[in-house]
This record gives C-alpha cells, structure tokens and sequence, in this order.
C-alpha cells in the first residue's frame, strides 16, 4: 500500500474541488479509497494545515478512554471521533475499541516497542509477590474477595430464573466486570478458558441479522393477536413486499415464542327427521367461480358467564366471506329465519344461488325450505352425521372460537356481542387467506370484479 506524507495529503485535500468533480472519482485519480479521502477531508476541515502534522505514534491509557467515552456518549462515528481527536486513521479508534470490549482496560496498555530480547531467559527478574501480611498482600487480598463478591452477585441473579449458572452467565458477568478487575484473574476464577470467553464475546456483540425481520413478525403477530400461525405470517410479510422462507417464519415464531391457537368443537343441532331431507346437491365442491353462486350456514355455540349464546352465520364459498349472522340465548328457528331474511336482502334477483346447512332440525323445517324455494334457491343438506360434507363452515367456526372466543376475556355478554361484531368485520376486511392469494375475504371479491 501506498504511505503519504503529510504534504502530499494536504496537496490532496487542497487539490480538491467538489464542484468538479465526486468523492468517489477524485479519490480513484489519487489513488487513495474514497473513505481514506473523506476521512483526510475531516481532518482538514477540524485542524486545517496542522491536520497532518505531529502525530503520536503511542498514546497512553487516560487518552483512549477519552476518545472511547465522548464516541459512546455523543453517539459520533469512528471517522468523527478520530478526526476530532487528531488521530492519524479511525482504524486505530476502531482497535481500540475492541480490545476495550474483549479484554478490558489492560489492552489498552500500549506495547513495547522494538524486537524482544535475546538474553537467557533466566536473566529476567521474576515478578516479586507481596509479602504476606504486608499492605500490598492485603490490598490484593481484599480486591481479589471484591471481585468474587461481585462475580457471586452478578452470577446469582442472571441464573435464578432458570436455576443453573451456563457459559453464557458467566461471560455476561465477566463482560461486565472487565473494566474494574483483570480478564484474565476473572476466566481463572470463572474457570473457563480465555478462548472460549472471547468466542462468546464475539457472538453476543455480535448483530443479529434478523432483528428488523423478528420486529415485524412480532407486530403482524400483535396486530391479529395471535391469530395468524408461521404460514399466515409469511402471506403477509409478501403483502409487504418481504419474501421469507416458511420455514424460517416457522423459526423464528418458535424464538420468539409465538404460537396459534388451538381449535375446538361445535355445537350439534341434529334432532333426527323433523321434516324435510334435501338431497346434497354440494357433495363436497367447495369452489364457487363468482359471489352469490354457493351459500353454507350452520349454528355454534358459546359458553359464557353460565349462560349460552348461539350463533347463526352464512358464508359465501366464493371467498369465504362472512354474508350476515344472527346471534341469539336460544337455538329457536327464530335465530336462522332472522340470518336467512338479513342474508337474502344481499342476494341479487338474478341469480343461480345453491345454500346449503347440516340436516339441523331448524333446516328441516317448512317455513325454511319455502322461504327458499320462492326465492328461487336450491337447497343442499349435508349427510346424515357426516361433518366433512360442510366442512368449510366447520373450519369458520374453529378458526373463530381459537382466534377470538378462547383469546379474550369479556366482562358482559353485551361486549362479547360487540367484540363479535369487530371480530367478524376483521375477518371479511382484514385476514388474509393462502388460497385467496393472501388477501382478505372481501378484498378477494373486489379485486375479481374489478378484474372481471
């Protein structure tokens, strides 16, 4: 590498004409790095012709905590700092700060100079220990019982809350301690060797690569309470124009801790034949090409406060969004000709519209099957005791009582009622699905009309 001395980096720097021409291609012609030449640059602009000149080659200990202190405390950068302080190249503050870090503050001693000695190695003069009972004994002594106390203290409270001291305690304390007592009497104590202190030291310094990933995985977590599991997350991370594996979403969650919720059973309104029995004209399609092609309903129930509440929802199988429900205390046919009535006023009169419901009792009944029938409805009835056949509906109601039945607390039926209503409208507007091409129900339903 090329050294410059002093009056060729001032005929560099007064050379300079921003006006003319970049940094970057200024410093190429010069053949120095574009840093090097802003750093130089600095260094004028703080000292002007005194920037290069009279340089210490060693600078005592008082010195470099000087410089390491005001970077810390004014949050300015290495180039800043050494360009301040006249140091020849902010690599040397950049040093002294990791020796600083890993070995406290007897790296900072500057090293001797010049090639080591020749001479026997029994001509060197041992360092003499202090006698016993003399002061200097005892200062060490009550420094050495200092430094365990501290250690015990420190040790003691980072592993009460998992009940073992591991490597990593003992370096955090360590770490910590290394600006009052010597690395090197700390590790002998600790009983760990030196090497594996400064490997730890490293990885905990260390930046965490996906901390600004984790961040976001934590708030869209928050955000749907809980409700989104690792795949959920990842639809939304590229919604937010962020690809990630699933796997490391699934790997990060398990970090940070966060998981789903589990689902539960529904309610059965199956009475026997009642009335009438409609064919199952759905077998199982769950696929609708547009918005008001195939209806599914059902009935659940809640548990709260001792009393039960029931739940009367229709579902577009178009994109799975929530058409209209009714809430009641009792499962009377009252509660599904109020849903039936809300949901048809949504309905367009032309249509091909097929609605189909478990073979409930409340579905069985004429006033049901006429109230249909006029409006030109096909009705579809699953199979006796066979869930699966209206299972998109099934899969609703265990999405909904995981997310939002078994994840809050309510003070009164009234605000579940409320809660319900905020819940739902989340739902259609705002929860993402994977087979909607990570939108929400109702975004789904205008981006293809709007395609259309």
């Amino acid at each position: 590498m090329t050294k410059f001395t002093s009056d060729i980096k001032l005929a560099i720097v007064q050379g300079f004409n921003p006006h003319m021409i970049s940094q970057k291609e200024y410093a190429s012609q010069m053949g120095v790095t574009r840093a090097q030449f802003q750093f130089w640059l600095k260094l004028y602009e703080l000292h002007g012709e005194e920037a290069f000149k009279n340089f210490y080659t060693n600078y005592p200990v008082p010195f470099k905590l000087d410089v390491l202190n005001y970077m810390v405390q004014s949050g300015a950068s290495l180039m800043d700092t050494a360009a301040l302080f006249k140091i020849p190249s902010y690599t040397m503050v950049y040093n002294w700060q990791r020796q600083m870090e890993y070995g406290g503050l007897d790296a900072l001693e500057p090293k001797s100079k010049g090639r080591p000695s020749m001479k026997n190695e029994t001509s060197k003069q041992p360092k003499q220990t202090p006698v016993e009972g003399s002061p200097e004994a005892l200062q060490a002594e009550i420094n050495r019982l200092r430094m365990e106390n501290e250690y015990f203290k420190k040790v003691e409270r980072l592993s009460s809350s998992q009940g073992k001291i591991t490597k990593e305690d003992k370096v955090k304390v360590i770490y910590e301690l290394r600006h009052k007592y010597s690395v090197k009497a700390l590790v002998a104590f600790a009983q760990i060797p030196r090497s594996t202190y400064y490997d730890l030291v490293k990885k905990m310094n260390r930046a965490d690569p996906d901390a600004e990933l984790k961040a976001e995985i934590q708030a869209i977590y928050n955000e749907h309470e809980g409700r989104y599991g690792y795949r959920r997350i990842r639809d939304e991370l590229a919604n937010r124009s962020q690809k990630v594996n699933h796997k490391k979403v699934q790997r990060i969650m398990k970090e940070l801790g966060l998981k789903c919720v589990v689902r539960m059973k529904k309610y059965k309104s199956y009475k026997g034949a009642v009335g009438k029995i409609a064919p199952n004209s759905l077998d199982r399609n769950f696929t609708a090409e547009v918005p008001n092609e195939k209806w599914v309903t059902d009935i659940t129930e809640f548990k709260l406060f001792g009393e039960k509440l029931y739940l009367s929802p229709v579902l577009d199988l178009f994109n799975g969004e929530i058409i209209t429900y009714t809430i009641g205390s009792r499962p009377t046919y009252s509660l599904v000709a109020e849903m039936l009535e809300k949901a048809l006023e949504r309905l367009p009169a032309e249509h091909q519209l097929l609605m189909h419901s478990d073979q409930g009792w409340h579905y069985q009944m004429k006033q049901y099957r006429h109230t249909l029938e006029s409006r030109g409805i096909v009705q579809s009835m699953s199979r006796k005791g066979n869930c699966y056949d209206n299972s998109v509906m099934e899969n609703f109601f265990g999405i909904m009582k995981s997310e939002f039945l078994y994840l809050k607390e309510f003070e009164s039926v009234e605000q579940f009622k409320l809660e319900l209503e905020n819940y739902i409208t989340y739902y259609n507007t705002k929860r993402i699905k994977a087979k909607l091409k990570g939108m929400s129900p109702i975004q789904y339903r205008t981006h293809a009309q709007t395609a259309a």
